[in-house]
């Protein structure tokens, strides 16, 4: 007989450990059940376990069953984040930790279980002791799902809805995880791009604040000591660096900054000014070429997704249309949606709106003719996110040296306008 060490729940949700005989991990596993656990890891005994005596090792399993183990440790106040809105890559890791439990032929339930004890920052312990209590309770675990909105999309839901009515439930999980890592991986590097430039400028500003408020003023009492006529530039120099110093100045560029900050909102958040700043977002030089190319990749990865997971068309537009951040792309998606309705098809729909690119249109539709329209979608999807990620390159290779560039020349400016002041008074001593 082998002796294998277990981690287990009981029904009240609390941890227990211990050391259990059994021929095979299957047979140890059977009696952890039949015990009303619920395993979260059996491995074989290794050290000093291993060679414990069997009686030993049986009263060592009743002594751990009657102490449960305080999760966090230390006493620790572990907080509740069960109404944030997890990672992109927090739901992919979980999408793909329960798709393997269920491949290792856990049943759901017992699935649900054992991802208590591995719920992280993304989903949380509370968010996961409810979907079990759910699921034993008698709901599917789309049902279960739906009640957490916040932590699971409409589209998790829907998929999962579609993935247990066809039986594939272990696939459907599998592709979540994979949609939502593509979009953690596009998100990423969007932000890795941005790294760089707002380091730059960050230094440059802190550079220029601290000759402004630090250094500038030595040079003022040195100037103002010899009674020399200095230059413009100086000067000019001179009174911004007299209101760089002075707090009513901060306070009042505070007070304006809150108050563009709060209008800009307000605007933004009506219907009108949404639409506006959407749209100018679309038609940015440099950055709105990447954002183009970002939106058109989410409408074509999250249709296809919804498609293949066996997701009416229209319900499929819907939570596409609901995915998309900018308010443009969604009235053309409603637009194609009512025309579907119709009876048309979803290329000609696409192509009245004048959104979207004539590759997709001409991909979809060939999709239409060939019964593939999800295939269609998903070349779609891998083609923007390349070329996302070249803008992105592109983008970045272009605004390094222009933020440089800037650095230089305010910097550059600074210094000019000491240097000519200095060389102004020498010249005056000279003479």
């Amino acid at each position: 007989m082998a002796q294998f060490t277990y981690k287990a729940r009981s029904r009240s949700g609390q941890v227990m450990q211990g050391v259990l005989e059994s021929a095979d991990r299957a047979g140890a596993l059977s009696k952890l059940q039949r015990d009303g656990l619920y395993p979260v890891s059996i491995q074989p005994a290794k050290g000093k376990a291993a060679k414990t005596k069997p009686e030993k090792s049986a009263r060592a399993a009743k002594v751990a069953a009657v102490k449960p183990i305080k999760e966090g440790g230390g006493g620790r106040i572990r907080f509740r984040r069960k109404g944030r809105k997890p990672k992109l890559q927090d739901s992919a890791t979980w999408m793909l930790q329960l798709a393997n439990l269920l491949r290792s032929g856990m049943p759901l339930t017992m699935a649900l279980n054992s991802m208590i004890s591995i719920s992280g920052k993304g989903i949380s312990e509370e968010v996961a002791i409810g979907l079990k209590q759910d699921v034993n309770g008698g709901k599917t675990l789309s049902e279960a799902m739906a009640k957490n909105p916040i932590i699971f999309n409409e589209m998790s839901i829907n998929m999962v809805r579609a993935g247990e009515e066809s039986g594939a439930l272990e696939q459907v999980l599998r592709r979540l995880a994979e949609h939502f890592k593509r979009f953690a991986e596009v998100q990423s590097k969007f932000v890795a791009a941005m790294i760089y430039p707002a380091i730059v400028g960050l230094v440059g500003f802190v550079i220029v604040l601290f000759f402004m408020t630090f250094m500038l003023p030595k040079f003022t009492e040195i100037f103002e000591s010899f009674n020399a006529t200095l230059p413009k530039s100086t000067q000019l120099l001179m009174s911004v660096g007299e209101l760089a110093v002075n707090p009513v100045f901060w306070i009042v560029l505070f007070v304006v900054v809150m108050a563009s900050t709060i209008l800009f909102v307000r605007y933004k958040a009506t219907e009108n000014g949404r639409r506006k700043i959407d749209n100018m977002k679309l038609r940015l030089p440099v950055l709105g070429k990447v954002m183009r190319l970002n939106l058109f990749g989410q409408f074509a990865r999250t249709l296809s997704t919804l498609l293949t997971n066996g997701v009416p068309v229209l319900t499929a537009l819907r939570i596409t249309r609901d995915v998309i951040p900018n308010v443009v792309i969604k009235d053309a998606i409603v637009m194609a949606r009512e025309a579907v309705t119709d009876g048309k098809s979803l290329a000609e729909p696409l192509a009245r709106s004048e959104l979207f690119p004539k590759l997709m249109i001409d991909l979809v539709r060939i999709g239409e003719d060939t019964g593939d329209v999800p295939g269609a979608l998903e070349n779609l999807a891998l083609t923007y996110e390349n070329d996302l990620e070249l803008e992105l390159r592109v983008m970045t290779n272009l605004i390094e040296p222009a933020m440089i560039i800037l650095m230089a020349v305010g910097v550059g400016g600074l210094l000019f306008s000491i240097l000519q002041a200095l060389f102004t008074i020498t010249n005056n001593i000279a003479r």
